[in-house]
């Protein structure tokens, strides 16, 4: 693709300044294609200009609360993405009206490509208000844009992530004690999730009115999470598995501050987190294992921080 062909194909990435956002900008900016970024604050995404050619980036705000905000961020855009979730505030907006608004504009102004991304167990019927707001958005994205392609990732992890890295710090206590110690998950790389979504706003003719649910090549438990994410950092906790009642009366006080969990968030550790039909097969992309890259980050929480396992590695050799 010249540069004057992705001078002429927008694609709109709600979001791309977010954890998964960057590898979503990182595989489109290597197609070649234009890209929008468009969020609440355009400054956070700042970062992403040296990944981009001369004039291949641009920068708009676009507030999900405040719907009259998205259209400017659409209107001539060959394609457009949405990754924008929370987990508390105004769910309603966030999840449902304002994706359904962005749908409308995208259909409204020709678009040929809509990537919405959601979350995997999704429901209406769901006690989560979290699984039961973005199934509302699922529902209006498709009203709007009956061709709209839906992504349903599991667990993400990556270098910034807020999962791996979290626990991670936690494995330094001597005692490490797990929530919903065996429901299952199914954690993708945010590389491979980056690239897929990319994938499907460049090919509606592939992957245009599907829906997939996405995951890497392994699922664990979270016991069995906590324990890979604990010896990638290095540490050797013991790890207690809490019963369900103490997760259950944890998640009933997290209106005080430091809780570790939230009612919603339990009510969804309550059922596997795991894919199902078609995943990264079909967009050609092997996904990666946990044990394969998050050594490369977790390392800094090794005894003697980050380079102590490599001096030990180098010694060893």
């Amino acid at each position: 693709m010249t540069a004057s062909d992705w001078r002429e194909r927008i694609i709109t990435v709600f979001g791309g300044g977010g954890f998964i956002g960057r590898y979503v900008c990182e595989a489109l900016f290597k197609s070649g294609v234009r890209v929008r970024v468009a969020q609440r604050t355009p400054r956070n995404a700042f970062f992403l200009q040296p990944l981009a050619a001369v004039g291949q980036l641009d920068l708009v705000r676009a507030d999900f609360t405040r719907p009259q905000t998205l259209e400017a961020a659409v209107e001539g855009a060959w394609g457009v993405i949405n990754l924008v979730g929370a987990f508390a505030g105004k769910l309603d907006q966030v999840h449902g009206q304002a994706p359904g608004r962005i749908a409308e504009l995208a259909a409204a102004g020709g678009a040929r490509s809509l990537v919405h991304v959601s979350a995997i167990g999704v429901s209406a019927d769901s006690e989560s208000r979290y699984a039961r707001t973005k199934a509302a958005g699922e529902a209006a994205v498709k009203a709007a844009f009956p061709q709209a392609t839906i992504v349903r990732p599991s667990v993400v992890f990556g270098p910034e992530d807020e999962f791996t890295n979290r626990f991670a710090a936690m494995s330094r206590l001597p005692v490490l004690p797990v929530l919903g110690a065996r429901t299952k998950f199914q954690p993708i790389y945010a590389r491979d999730l980056g690239q897929a979504i990319a994938a499907a706003a460049q090919a509606p003719e592939k992957f245009a009115g599907q829906t997939f649910e996405l995951g890497g090549p392994d699922v664990f438990s979270m016991h069995e999470l906590n324990a890979r994410i604990a010896e990638a950092a290095g540490q050797k906790p013991t790890i207690i598995d809490l019963p369900n009642a103490v997760g259950a009366l944890m998640s009933k006080l997290s209106f005080l501050p430091g809780a570790p969990i939230s009612r919603d968030q339990w009510i969804m550790l309550q059922r596997d987190n795991v894919a199902t039909g078609p995943g990264l097969e079909a967009f050609r992309i092997e996904p990666t294992p946990l044990s394969a890259v998050a050594p490369e980050w977790l390392d800094r929480f090794h005894e003697g921080g980050r380079f102590a396992s490599r001096r030990s590695q180098a010694s060893a050799g």
